[in-house]
């Protein structure tokens, strides 16, 4: 834990082992938010137990991935009790949300055709809890762009590493009072608390841009053909057994 009562936390993780937990306590961080990419609720909730301590929270979350492959929106879900698929509409991702009272962040708004536009943010403003404003997979427009939209429609910012890289990590945290484990972190976002975003500047920042960029293509080229087409059903996709035919009505791929 850092020395003050500022609880700085990296909102949106992708990777974890112990290169992460090292990086993340050298950044400084309290916490992680760990929402690995295809994973069922239950495993990341096992991982991120496995891997937290005293010195670093690691905390479960989704990143939903709704829509078709195509057409996909990513939402990003933090204290869900029950699994959500990716692949359903939308509107049923962001009602599951609310019914279960989990804390709604934009990850990346308006970013290419796979986040939440201004049309989405408008139209699902009370279920939305906050917007993020910066990460480093992003050139700068991309990241004016996304404070624009959070501040135009008055949205509570968060920075995040969006790491892929376990070096990513903590290069963009989100500080809050208050805040202690993943309850709190989630009313804090619910409530629109206070907080304060930072991120590297300079060529730290660049290096890290250019080694996620580098990783953004090989897993939208290779890495996913070979995870859709080649192995089949994905453990999150709304036909697996787990789901037990929930989501059948609300399915679009």
């Amino acid at each position: 834990m850092t020395d003050s009562d500022e609880f700085r936390v990296d909102p949106h993780v992708k990777v974890l082992d112990e290169r992460v937990v090292r990086r993340a306590r050298r950044a400084g961080l309290d916490a992680i938010v760990y929402a690995p990419h295809f994973t069922r609720l239950p495993d990341v909730r096992a991982q991120a137990a496995a891997y937290s301590s005293a010195d670093l929270l690691v905390i479960p979350a989704r990143e939903v991935f709704t829509g078709s492959w195509r057409e996909r929106k990513h939402v990003l879900a933090i204290g869900l009790d029950e699994p959500v698929p990716d692949f359903i509409s939308l509107e049923a991702a962001m009602a599951e949300f609310d019914r279960q009272d989990a804390a709604v962040v934009a990850p990346h708004p308006g970013f290419l055709n796979v986040s939440l536009d201004e049309a989405d943010l408008r139209a699902y403003r009370d279920v939305v809890d906050a917007a993020e404003i910066y990460n480093p997979k992003h050139l700068p427009r991309h990241n004016r762009r996304a404070r624009a939209l959070a501040e135009a429609l008055e949205f509570p910012p968060v920075a995040s590493s969006y790491a892929h890289l376990p070096s990513s990590v903590g290069v963009a945290y989100t500080a809050f009072d208050g805040v202690e484990d993943e309850a709190d972190l989630v009313e804090a976002l619910k409530r629109g608390d206070g907080r304060r975003v930072g991120h590297e500047t300079g060529l730290d920042r660049w290096r890290t841009t250019a080694a996620e960029l580098g990783h953004l293509l090989y897993e939208n080229t290779w890495e996913k053909a070979d995870r859709l087409f080649l192995q089949g059903t994905e453990p999150t996709h709304p036909s697996h057994i787990a789901y037990e035919g929930a989501f059948d009505d609300v399915a679009v791929y």
